[in-house]
């Protein structure tokens, strides 16, 4: 399953996106992981929470975060849900490149039943089809 959370930059994304992890842990059995770009949010999160800052391994593009998404997953069979912060920054794209990752992301998902949660700073008028059926 994929879910987004979506609007413009300030809009309160970032602190629904650690709240929805945080509360996670509480419902969900397996493995949890929040990915972002940098370190600032490391300390709002539970403990139990596998923090991975993606900024330091040099993604440039979506292709290169689906695999390094791959990875994660393959080192850890266990994982319910992958929350992702900051994504269209992380992978340094706007909206509308974006349709290969989602069409892989899926399939992902469905293939190892991993949640994945995205925060994307997009307004609904510039997001693609293919990412607002996503759009919680």
């Amino acid at each position: 399953m994929i879910q987004v959370i979506h609007g413009k930059k300030g809009s309160g994304k970032t602190k629904r996106i650690i709240d929805m992890t945080n509360a996670a842990f509480d419902k969900q059995h397996g493995d949890i992981v929040f990915i972002d770009d940098d370190n600032r949010y490391m300390f709002d999160l539970r403990h139990e929470v596998r923090f991975v800052n993606a900024g330091e391994y040099g993604m440039v593009s979506p292709e290169m975060f689906y695999g390094f998404l791959c990875g994660v997953l393959s080192q850890n069979s266990d994982i319910s849900s992958i929350f992702i912060d900051a994504f269209l920054r992380l992978v340094n794209v706007q909206p509308n490149e974006t349709e290969w990752f989602f069409s892989h992301l899926k399939q992902l998902a469905e293939k190892h039943d991993v949640k994945f949660i995205l925060s994307v700073s997009c307004d609904d008028s510039e997001a693609p089809d293919y990412i607002k059926q996503y759009f919680i």
